[in-house]
């Protein structure tokens, strides 16, 4: 049996991500969301949605860029407060102790601290009620190299305890279950 809930948002879990922005130093922001994730693969795309008062949406639409961050467990804290306190009454990346590094194609900062950076420029902002919706295409990606499998050349981000978003709750993930196609594959190979 089945409980009826008034219609929401119940896809659960979710990345929860750090999104830098800004252009300069002096206005170099971080957001933590979990309204984010891929659009399109050819050409790459994301998007993330934030609330039109939010400090980084008004810094987003004015550079019409960004920098997702992807967080693990050892990010945890700081995901959370980065997305509790706001960017008008603090300078984020001094309080929770993360280093702003230039990236390569956009002039917000990467966080340094994170296993992997996604470089983003702006092509289009859907306004859909309580958030906003920017849709961007990525111009960069930048992996920790200790985290590159040498002979795939392969990211392995699964050895990082990535963190996930659920019903006001931050979780590392775990356990793999199987890979993409393993249903279909024959048995021995």
């Amino acid at each position: 049996m089945k409980r009826a809930f008034k219609p929401g948002t119940m896809i659960y879990p979710l990345p929860a991500v750090m999104v830098s922005c800004g252009d300069e130093p002096a206005n170099y922001n971080i957001l933590t969301v979990a309204w984010t994730g891929t659009i399109c693969s050819d050409p790459p795309m994301c998007y993330v949605s934030i609330r039109p008062e939010r400090h980084s949406h008004g810094i987003i639409s004015r550079t019409g860029e960004f920098v997702l961050n992807l967080t693990n467990a050892a990010l945890v804290r700081a995901t959370d407060w980065c997305g509790v306190k706001s960017g008008r009454d603090y300078n984020k990346f001094r309080e929770m102790h993360l280093t702003a590094e230039a990236a390569q194609v956009v002039k917000a900062p990467l966080i340094a601290e994170s296993p992997l950076n996604i470089e983003c420029q702006v092509v289009e902002v859907k306004p859909l009620g309580s958030h906003d919706m920017f849709i961007a295409r990525v111009v960069a990606v930048n992996a920790e190299e200790s985290l590159i499998d040498k002979g795939t050349g392969q990211f392995q981000f699964n050895h990082t305890s990535p963190l996930a978003y659920s019903h006001g709750k931050y979780f590392a993930l775990g356990e793999k279950l199987g890979g993409f196609g393993f249903s279909v594959k024959k048995r021995g190979h």
